[in-house]
């Protein structure tokens, strides 16, 4: 986690305002994703809004769309939280939507300097993304949401504009 220590005042999660952005391609994985995002968020006093979408290629443009519409109505959002799952199969499909899901998350977040956090799985097997999404290795969804929370912070403390 990103860490700056100023004094006494650390910015604070309670009023953020946050995206989420969902996938729901696999909608049983999408719920627990989203079920461990929101357990973060709403723990940190972080409002947010959701959006969903058919798939992980979505992900990026819909982020774009939500972002520019919230600019727009000098209502910005303070981070993203993008979740999804994308399983591996028979075809090269699945490199292409894991790897630019990816890209574009990254591109977005340099570009616009926007605090994501990314919880799209890319496993090998629905095993993978059950033991991923709130079984035996965590949930990568409330971890996504950790990390844009960490960055958003990390852009008060450093009193980047949005």
């Amino acid at each position: 986690m990103a860490r700056i220590t100023r004094g006494k005042s650390m910015p604070t999660t309670r009023g953020l305002r946050m995206l989420i952005v969902e996938a729901r391609f696999y909608e049983h994985i999408a719920d627990r994703l989203l079920a461990g995002a929101v357990e973060v968020l709403e723990a940190a006093g972080a409002h947010y809004t959701r959006v969903s979408v058919p798939g992980a290629l979505e992900i990026p443009p819909a982020v774009a769309i939500a972002v520019d519409a919230a600019k727009a109505k000098r209502a910005p959002y303070d981070g993203v939280v993008a979740l999804g799952c994308v399983i591996e199969g028979d075809t090269y499909h699945f490199e292409v939507v894991a790897n630019e899901s990816a890209r574009g998350l990254m591109d977005l977040a340099r570009a616009e300097r926007l605090a994501i956090g990314n919880g799209i799985l890319t496993v090998d097997n629905e095993a993978q993304a059950l033991e991923r999404s709130g079984g035996a290795k965590g949930n990568k969804g409330a971890d996504a949401a950790r990390a844009a929370l960490a960055l958003a912070r990390l852009r008060q403390t450093l009193k980047v504009s949005r």
